[in-house]
This record gives C-alpha cells, sequence and structure tokens, in this order.
C-alpha cells in the first residue's frame, strides 16, 4: 500500500475518534441507529453504479467506507473488536478462501472458483453446516432469490444446461396463468412467485443481474412517462384527460428519442 493510502486511512481513523468525542450526534450513535443508514447509503452506492456516474461512486464509497469505521469505532469502545481485527479477520478469510491463489488448488474457470468458495465457506471455523443459512433474511426478495441460487449453484445443484431452464419458465407460467384464470389471487401470488423465481434463475443463467436490469427498465419508464406528462402540459392538457391511444401516440416519441 502506498504511504498516501495509508495516511488518508489514518486520517480518517483520526477524524473518526474526534468526532465521538466532540460531535453531539455522532456520539450518540449506536450499531442500532446506523443500521437503516447504512442500508441507504448501500441502495445509493448501487445507484451510482447502475448510472456509471464515477464521481458520485466515489463519494458513495467513502460514505459507506465510514459507515464501517463507525461500527468498528464503536465495538472498539465496547472492548468486542477494532478496525484492525476487522480487517485481519477479512484478510484471512481471503486468503482461506482462495486457495487457487494462495495455496496449491487449480481451477480451470470463475466456475469451480464459485464452487471451491461455497465449500470452504461450510468448512469455515464456527460457521453452521447448512448452504442456504448464509442468505440473511432481511435481503430484498429479488436479491434474496439471487443469493439462494448462487449458493445452490455452489454446491453443484443447477441445470446441466442453460437452455433447460426455459422449460421450468413455461411450465410455470402456464400453472399461473391457469390460476388466474380459477380467480383465486392467493394461488395466483403462489405461482407468480414460483414464475418470477425461474425468471430469476434464467437471468442468472444468462449472466444478467435481474434487480439491476429491473431498475433499468423503472430509469426508462419514468424517463418516457416524464416526457409524456411534458408534452401534455405543453399542449395545455391533463393526462386525466386523455384518451389512452392519445398517450400511446406521445409515448411512441418517447421510445424514439431513446433510441
Amino acid at each position: 500500500m502506498t504511504t498516501r493510502k495509508l495516511e488518508q486511512f489514518n486520517r480518517l481513523l483520526d477524524i473518526m475518534d474526534e468526532l465521538r468525542v466532540k460531535c453531539p450526534w455522532d456520539k450518540e450513535q449506536t450499531l442500532e441507529s446506523l443500521r437503516h443508514l447504512t442500508i441507504e447509503e448501500t441502495y445509493e452506492l448501487g445507484d451510482a453504479i447502475l448510472k456509471g456516474d464515477m464521481p458520485e461512486l466515489k463519494k458513495e464509497l467513502g460514505d459507506l467506507l465510514l459507515h464501517i469505521v463507525f461500527y468498528a469505532k464503536i465495538a472498539d469502545e465496547q472492548n468486542a473488536f477494532d478496525i484492525a481485527d476487522v480487517i485481519e479477520s477479512l484478510c484471512e478469510k481471503l486468503i482461506f478462501r482462495h486457495p487457487h491463489v494462495f495455496g496449491d488448488v487449480n481451477v480451470e474457470n470463475a466456475t469451480e472458483v464459485t464452487q471451491n468458495w461455497e465449500a470452504l465457506k461450510l468448512k469455515e471455523k464456527d460457521r453452521k453446516k447448512r448452504v442456504l443459512e448464509g442468505v440473511p433474511d432481511s435481503l430484498p426478495a429479488m436479491v434474496k432469490a439471487i443469493r439462494i441460487q448462487d449458493k445452490a449453484r455452489g454446491v453443484g445443484f443447477d441445470w446441466e444446461e442453460n437452455e433447460q431452464v426455459w422449460d421450468k419458465v413455461k411450465e410455470e407460467f402456464a400453472e399461473f396463468e391457469a390460476e388466474v384464470k380459477s380467480g383465486n389471487v392467493k394461488d395466483m401470488e403462489k405461482e407468480f412467485g414460483d414464475m418470477l423465481f425461474s425468471l430469476v434463475n434464467a437471468a442468472r443463467l444468462y449472466k444478467i443481474d435481474p434487480d439491476a436490469a429491473l431498475e433499468r427498465t423503472n430509469l426508462k419508464f419514468i424517463k418516457r412517462f416524464n416526457y409524456l406528462e411534458e408534452q401534455t402540459l405543453v399542449k395545455g392538457r391533463s393526462l386525466h384527460d386523455m384518451s389512452l391511444a392519445e398517450m400511446d401516440l406521445i409515448w411512441e416519441e418517447a421510445k424514439k428519442f431513446d433510441k
């Protein structure tokens, strides 16, 4: 690590020490009070990544690093651990889980690395011996589905060929369609969940991040809908007074601008 990197990291730690002593707000914070703020910062980091905004990415990484240092400082005050323990633990874990880099294990590709990673996690001291127990309960459903499927894949429970997943998608879609015809909302929800889970599986197999893909579609829809609304206002009209056909005409204009 360069001298500048060490200097700036030490500077951050010194600033954190001073804030805990002199700032009324920082003095009051606890592990629990910071939790929701950390989640918010993580989502803001995700937004910066999706937008490809490097200046904003740098800022959000800094905000997240602040939270890591903050948690470690509070833990240090409680004589639980400090930032050095956090870093040391991380270094040891990375070395243990990369025997193909720091040991004599040979791997052919990233898939084998992932499989070894999941197997090694189950062997670590004090870890529970269940593949899916490492998936946090509080993860958003979409992200949780991705992690569940990744972990199952890590122990070999996966499709042999990517194309096989489409039969499952079609099967789940047909089951959902049947429940729609029955009109039972509870069963419709169940089958919709199964259908969505299979689509997430398909996205994973084709190396698509379904959460990122959906968010890009969200942003695209917002952009087009804002155009629709703006053009309506320019014409001195209200969306409430327009027919769907009239709105569709402006919507098609918005799509052309996207291209």
